[in-house]
């Protein structure tokens, strides 16, 4: 497999991630599911401080997960296209795609949760600059989540931390000069 393939390969492999990730500030920005805009932390504290933040509410927890899970099962669709096939590093037939799409999905909220804890004991509000960490923390929780279900090339992991952390940035840059994002980084 050539390098381009191989990269096209983990992009595709990780959109159900993707997708759970860009979810939460676009169902904000939406200003859908109001109901469920409550933080994930029901604004307790831990040492005197936020345990997540009141940016992190159950409306984004829920929907990044169901919209993940939702990619994952559109994926398994596309599976019978050869195009697809040939650049799927799964055989979507194969695994339960619903445990694959929870697993992968549920592991990018919590990488994101566990780094606004930790940035929340760090001392840093949110929207605060914690390189490589903002823009990689869904995939190691991803790659928490999914390798003792679904067990993957370490490779793999750390192709998508760097590919992930380049495409981040660039995309974040093109959010902020369109004034879709808050932040740079």
């Amino acid at each position: 497999m050539d390098i381009v393939a191989y990269i096209l390969s983990c992009l595709y492999f990780f959109l159900p991630a993707y997708f759970a990730n860009m979810v939460p500030p676009l169902m904000r920005r939406a200003n859908l599911f109001n109901f469920l805009d409550i933080e994930v932390d029901f604004g307790k504290k831990f040492l005197g401080r936020p345990i997540f933040g009141n940016h992190k509410c159950w409306r984004g927890v829920i929907f990044g997960i169901i919209v993940g899970m939702a990619t994952a099962v559109f994926q398994c669709w596309l599976y019978q296209f050869p195009i697809v096939k040939g650049i799927s590093l799964l055989d979507y037939w194969q695994i339960n795609i619903f445990a694959f799409g929870f697993l992968i999905s549920a592991g990018a909220v919590f990488g994101d949760l566990l780094f606004a804890f930790i940035k929340r004991r760090l001392k840093l509000q949110p929207g605060a600059k914690f390189l490589p960490f903002d823009q990689t923390n869904y995939v190691i929780g991803s790659a928490l989540f999914l390798t003792p279900y679904l067990k993957t090339n370490i490779l793999i992991w750390i192709t998508l931390f760097i590919l992930t952390f380049l495409l981040h940035i660039i995309a974040n840059r093109l959010g902020y000069h369109l004034k879709l994002h808050r932040a740079r980084w």
